[in-house]
């Protein structure tokens, strides 16, 4: 194997989605006790999305399976650590006719690192309306992430680029790409088309999961966009805070979705976020919101 090459990097797509399907797939320990497997690929801190997908699934499974979540909302308490599983308890505290919900602490060494509150509905019929899908290039038309970077590689460090390039399971393509090293102040928004690298085995459980763990992604930058700065810059601090996800319908992770996010304030050193996530086809299938920290500490 050349230097410059790992197990990771050699994975097909369809290995990466084999490996977020194992990922976010929970292990049940006892009643209401899951465990979650480690990134065996992670460096550092537990990507936030992974932990809310895993809380996720474990409160799917201690609900009846025509019950489909349709919100949940997240606090990020600890950095997690990506050398160790995590531990996932649930509380049944409500089954209704129609709804129920669960709590959920996610744990390493006997500390929380995050808690999450998800509720379930028996599907129904009812009203319909939603906001429209705007009008943007497809994303055939743009560059991935990983091409952007490529891009500016020469003047960021080497371990970097490797490590922002490697093969993900999720590919995303920004409408306007945003440069990390020279981000120029720009309204509050942004529009990017994302999807699994490959198709996805699992029902609209999986389909979700997987989504939830997407819609982390690229959400609190935006907050960061009229002030010229990335999560790179010097002296930058970033993490996200807590994070809402609200379900509108049926999943297709493995088809491109489009994530329209708006930043309508900052202060405090933190930053609000929301997000709308549309399918392909103009359904509006999610709604997100966060606040996180961005914080510059001057040197």
């Amino acid at each position: 194997m050349p230097a410059s090459e790992t197990p990771e990097t050699r994975k097909t797509p369809a290995e990466l989605i084999e490996g977020l399907e194992r990922l976010l797939s929970v292990e049940e320990l006892d009643t209401d006790l899951y465990r979650g497997l480690r990134n065996p690929g992670g460096q550092g801190r537990v990507f936030g999305g992974q932990v809310i997908a895993q809380a996720l699934m474990s409160a799917t499974a201690s609900v009846e399976p025509d019950r489909i979540v349709h919100s949940l909302h997240a606090y990020f308490m600890r950095p997690g650590d990506e050398n160790l599983p995590i531990i996932c308890r649930v509380e049944r505290d409500f089954d209704g006719r129609s709804f129920s919900t669960r709590r959920v602490v996610a744990m390493q060494k006997g500390k929380p690192i995050l808690n999450l509150a998800a509720s379930f509905q028996i599907p129904e019929e009812g009203f319909n309306h939603q906001a429209e899908m705007p009008d943007i290039p497809q994303p055939e038309d743009l560059l991935s992430d990983a091409e952007l970077i490529r891009r500016e590689s020469a003047e960021l460090p080497e371990a970097f680029v490797k490590a922002m390039t490697r093969p993900r399971p999720i590919e995303m393509r920004a409408v306007k790409p945003w440069s990390l090293l020279r981000p120029e102040k720009s309204e509050p928004v942004r529009q990017i088309w994302m999807r699994a690298v490959a198709p996805i085995a699992g029902d609209q459980v999986m389909h979700r999961a997987i989504m939830t763990y997407a819609s982390d992604m690229a959400l609190l930058s935006t907050s960061m966009q009229p002030h010229g700065v990335s999560w790179i810059s010097p002296g930058m601090q970033s993490a996200s805070l807590d994070h809402a996800l609200w379900l509108h319908g049926d999943v297709r992770a493995d088809e491109w979705m489009l994530y329209v996010t708006d930043s309508p304030w900052a202060g405090g050193g933190r930053g609000f976020n929301r997000g709308q996530i549309f399918a392909r086809d103009g359904r509006l299938i999610a709604s997100t919101a966060q606040e996180g920290l961005i914080r510059q500490r001057r040197t």
